[in-house]
């Protein structure tokens, strides 16, 4: 069985060591960063010994929004500007996401990653942590929804899933969770109007990453990445039936060790833990977490949704998504 997490790994080139643990750990999936992302053909090449380390086609993760949030850049790769910028400039916002993300599954696939960390349904608020507002797509709940579902219908019809994030929504946080843990006071009727609009809207998607956020209204005490009640709305208020994740488990909003963040991750209701610094000690105390029967119903839900990409006119795409963006410009 699958392990329940998805872990990156330390350069470039898969060591030996990597291989061998990852052989034995089979982790349900991996993610790339900067670090591991050099040229086309180096990553094709990683991308294989992962799979080949596992002995399957594990998905391969990346976060490439755009804007500041992206790990593949210019030469070699399409530069987009931050969202925000592009959704409140851009003479039809839907259109321009819906080519951002097309474009993008089209970068990833030739790459052998499959899976993007993104739509952001979080909604943009004047008090929304400057490190995450530009990433949003809008200020009003009916906005970022069309957006985010132009952006993951993009990527789906390139070959590549969807992650809607960060679920129950992150725009009212007035910290950056990499950093410290923000606390959200509003009411339940607010967020259920406004922050988990978007998530309860596109719940059909096939995968989610949670926040690292107190929602006091429902949990003063943990965030919703490990708060059973909060699972308990994302599943059930929310309705989203995928496959669940975490944000990244070593960011400063959570506390205890890898594995006490994990075991409390899993034991609140998340599928799948998402451990990206690629550190192997740390990943050896993950280990031994697998796939509940549920998370595994989800899991390979989720991937019967990997198809092969339409066939499209990348070019006359990029020409399209140019003008609007020198619109935007």
């Amino acid at each position: 069985m699958a392990g329940a997490v998805i872990f990156g790994c330390a350069g470039p080139v898969l060591s030996a060591q990597e291989a061998a643990f990852f052989r034995d750990a089979d982790p349900w999936g991996f993610i790339l960063f900067d670090r591991n992302l050099e040229n086309p053909a180096q990553i094709r090449a990683l991308t294989a010994s992962l799979r080949a380390a596992v002995g399957r086609e594990a998905p391969i993760l990346i976060d490439q929004e755009g804007g500041r949030v992206q790990r593949l850049w210019p030469p070699t790769w399409r530069q987009h500007p931050p969202a925000l910028d592009l959704c409140e400039a851009a003479p039809d916002p839907v259109c321009a996401m819906y080519l951002r993300g097309r474009l993008i599954a089209a970068e990833l696939a030739a790459l052998g990653i499959d899976v993007n960390c993104a739509p952001n349904a979080d909604i943009a608020t004047a008090d929304t942590h400057p490190r995450l507002r530009n990433r949003c797509y809008g200020t009003r709940a009916a906005d970022v929804i069309r957006r985010a579902r132009a952006m993951a219908d993009g990527l789906l019809a390139g070959g590549v899933l969807p992650v809607v994030k960060h679920m129950p929504g992150h725009g009212s946080a007035t910290k950056d969770s990499h950093l410290e843990l923000p606390v959200v006071t509003k009411s339940r009727d607010a967020l259920a109007a406004q922050d988990a609009a978007p998530f309860a809207a596109l719940n059909d998607l096939p995968m989610a990453m949670t926040a690292h956020v107190v929602f006091t209204a429902y949990d003063e005490a943990r965030p919703a990445t490990t708060s059973p009640t909060l699972h308990r709305v994302m599943r059930g208020e929310i309705g989203f039936g995928g496959l669940l994740m975490t944000d990244d488990l070593a960011m400063e909003a959570l506390t205890g060790t890898p594995a006490e963040r994990a075991e409390a991750a899993q034991a609140a209701g998340c599928d799948i833990i998402l451990h990206c610094n690629g550190a192997l000690a740390e990943m050896e105390t993950l280990a031994h977490l697998t796939l509940t029967q549920a998370a595994q119903t989800r899991a390979a839900a989720a991937l019967a949704r990997r198809a092969p990409a339409t066939d499209v006119d990348i070019a006359a795409l990029e020409a399209d998504l140019s003008a609007m963006e020198g619109h935007a410009a």
